[in-house]
């Protein structure tokens, strides 16, 4: 018999294999010749590199092939073996073993252990395998008993057999000859209360090490009832792990709001206990540490877990970042200047085409001015808690959000163009919604103009979402990692700031007087700001083109086609039968199918590209530069940022910032988050950064890096990167 199987019976066919081969030597030595030694079909290597982890290879030679459910691991004297990790294999089915996994070419595993009172890591490693070209020989179970050398430190370990106990002194033991730092160096835990019912975590890292987010587990102590809701973690950077797959980690600070559930109003502290684990990026990992924390819920300083040294100060609230610890009412006043001046950045000046015209139709009556204020102001309100209330639910559920990131979903941008597109052809006098313009809205508009107002409000934050303007962007951070109630407040009181112009003048009658009077005029003016409509729904393609590429361009643009269509029919059925009507639903609905087609279109294939001289934002990437000693200049943007593009026209696209990154010898590292961008989110996070623009300069010393206000000045960024570079900074005699 030449084929040889190993069947359901597999001790019984091996005594066979044994008998056959005494018997019949001759008959054996022809058919096995060309079969390689079992030790020479599958290779197998050790790592013993790092501490706690034995790894294993097999180079499986051509022709061969390895089952993944045959392999066994037993320890020897002293050791305790965890579970081992496979990769998946291929699927293969097997005349007598059914349906299996198999390994070709190679194959990686790790096998966690302990030793106690070991000077080395015995064990013995059974495999079995297979030759699969005619003759098909399957090999008996192999066994190999391995006495390998233990890595320093991995000695140390106790009696539980647990893979913390044997790395438990290992950051002491490694800090001393310029290695790895101790636990509480490495991973610096504070937290502090924000009132009684939520906490505020920070873990800061020094360079080249990383948390891991799944491997954080956190309880109260002793709570008498309270407990802890699901933590807000920020985005993260995703890592490929040996023992953990893909995952999610931070480097250098993370900040983690925590909930406490129940009635904590009476309590003046809580202990806190935070059980987590991290890594020496390309060293070694550390094991699961657990620290016990006193939080003061009456406000007071941030508290530690480490008993050795003292917490460093939290940083304070200002107006460059880090806005968590500043109070509601500076929150507040920030968030009003900040709405104010909203008014006057470049993405709202289209909607201040349909206020202007409002306001003038309005002249003839205080009363009819004092509606168009009100109605228009409840509409900016109305949307602004909209906004707040889905951020928080969205932030309570995990999810990273910034402002502006409605615009990384084609679907939303494509339905504002149409809508810019509408608003145009409105002012246009392609179709009439009603007697003013701020009945824009189609069937919203009412005889008495309060629809349409409202929607107006509406229409005016959607728009102004992709600006952040100065004073801004402190409110916002504070509003994304506040208590739901503040930041509702936050996001009302940056829509009352952006109605109050509007407000002032419908409620002050000396600023009313102040408007020219209505005449025949104001169609001819009607008509042409009717044009910054159409331009900002061109804007809104362009930037689509960049998310989805030119098949998205042409969905939206045959989108506005057929609702153009929709609306001159619309204007000529107002004469005709029902019938005509029932064609302008039609068309309507018929204006919705590239929409639905819009939101499934993919990403393009290609990567994104970078202007010359520019370099794409990876954590890896910056990392490298700031070891290196190089002073950097990031810059996170998004093409449908309008002040980002402005800062880049003014500042950043010119020929007298290349020459300053010369003369300082920095880096430009630009980040684009015009599509979805967990890597680019967490960055955001760390710098307490509602969206975009961000712009932080860090210099060649290695310090932390200074986060710049969003809206830029050439000295501004001059300033910046000369002390980032170490050089004098000129000065006039």
């Amino acid at each position: 018999m030449r084929l040889i199987r190993p069947g359901r019976l597999a001790a019984c066919l091996t005594a066979l294999l044994c008998l056959l081969s005494l018997a019949l030597p001759a008959l054996a030595q022809d058919d096995l010749d060309g079969l390689l030694p079992v030790t020479e079909a599958y290779k197998l290597s050790t790592d013993t590199s790092m501490p706690g982890v034995l790894k294993l290879h097999w180079t499986i030679a051509p022709d061969y092939y390895l089952y993944r459910g045959r392999m066994k691991f037993k320890a020897g004297d002293g050791v305790t073996l965890g579970e081992a990790q496979f990769p998946d294999g291929e699927k293969h089915h097997d005349e007598y073993l059914g349906d299996v996994e198999i390994y070709h070419h190679s194959i990686d595993a790790t096998l966690p252990y302990t030793v106690a009172g070991a000077s080395r890591l015995k064990l013995s490693v059974q495999y079995q395998g297979c030759h699969e070209v005619d003759p098909k020989i399957c090999y008996p179970p192999h066994t190999e008993q391995l006495d390998l050398p233990l890595p320093a430190g991995a000695t140390q370990a106790g009696g539980d057999g647990s893979l913390g106990a044997a790395l438990g002194k290992l950051g002491s033991n490694r800090a001393s000859d310029g290695g790895a730092l101790p636990a509480e160096q490495a991973f610096h835990l504070e937290a502090l209360a924000k009132d009684h019912q939520h906490l505020l975590l920070r873990w800061t890292l020094p360079k080249g090490y990383y948390l891991y987010r799944d491997q954080t587990a956190l309880k109260l102590k002793d709570a008498d009832g309270l407990s802890l809701g699901k933590p807000e973690w920020p985005a993260g950077v995703e890592h490929e792990d040996a023992h953990f797959g893909k995952t999610t980690v931070y480097f250098d600070q993370v900040e983690l709001p925590v909930t406490i559930q129940g009635d904590a109003s009476g309590r003046s502290t809580v202990n806190l206990e935070a059980s987590f684990q991290g890594c020496q990026d390309g060293g070694l990992c550390y094991p699961l540490m657990t620290r016990t924390l006193a939080i003061d819920l009456g406000g007071a300083a941030p508290t530690s877990g480490t008993a050795s040294e003292p917490a460093p100060e939290m940083p304070p609230a200002e107006l460059a970042g880090g806005a968590l610890q500043g109070s509601l009412i500076s929150a507040l006043l920030l968030a009003l200047v900040g709405g104010l001046v909203l008014n006057l950045m470049p993405c709202v000046l289209p909607v201040l085409s349909i206020k202007a015209v409002g306001l003038l139709e309005s002249g003839e009556s205080h009363a009819k001015a004092r509606s168009h204020a009100l109605f228009y102001t409840a509409g900016v309100l109305s949307t602004f808690a909209l906004i707040g209330i889905a951020i928080v639910a969205l932030r309570s559920a995990g999810h990273a959000l910034g402002w502006g990131a409605q615009l990384q979903q084609p679907l939303v941008v494509g339905g504002l163009a149409c809508v810019m597109m509408a608003v145009g052809l409105s002012m246009s006098g392609v179709v009439q919604f009603g007697t003013s313009l701020g009945n824009v809205g189609s069937s919203l508009a009412s005889r008495s103009g309060h629809a349409g107002d409202f929607f107006t409000g509406v229409l005016a934050v959607a728009v102004a979402s992709p600006c952040t303007a100065p004073f801004m962007g402190s409110a916002l951070a504070y509003a994304f990692a506040a208590p739901m109630l503040h930041a509702l407040l936050v996001f009302l009181t940056l829509g009352v700031g952006l109605a109050l112009p509007f407000l002032a003048v419908g409620f002050v009658p000396a600023l009313a007087r102040l408007l020219p009077r209505p005449g025949a005029w104001m169609e001819t003016l009607k008509q042409v700001l009717a044009f910054p409509m159409y331009l900002t729904a061109a804007w809104l393609v362009w930037v689509l083109a960049h998310q989805r590429g030119a098949d998205a361009v042409g969905l939206v643009l045959v989108a506005a086609v057929l609702l153009a269509a929709t609306l001159w029919w619309f204007e000529r059925s107002r004469s005709r039968g029902g019938l005509s009507k029932v064609f302008v639903a039609l068309l309507a609905a018929l204006t919705l199918v590239p929409l639905y087609y819009l939101a499934h279109v993919p990403p393009p294939a290609q990567a994104a590209t970078v202007a010359e001289g520019v370099v794409a934002y990876t954590p890896e990437k910056l990392a490298e530069l700031r070891k290196a000693g190089t002073p950097v200049f990031v810059d996170m943007t998004a093409d449908w940022c309008v002040t980002c593009k402005a800062n880049e026209h003014a500042v950043l696209d010119t020929e007298a910032f290349r020459e300053l990154l010369k003369k300082t010898g920095a880096v430009y590292m630009k980040g684009d988050w015009t599509d979805v961008n967990p890597t680019i989110a967490a960055f955001l996070a760390q710098y307490h950064s509602p969206g975009v623009p961000l712009y932080v300069v860090f210099p060649k010393d290695g310090r932390d890096g200074r986060k710049l206000p969003t809206v830029l000045t050439t000295s501004l960024v001059e300033e910046a990167l000369t002390k980032a570079a170490g050089t004098p900074v000129a000065s006039n005699p």
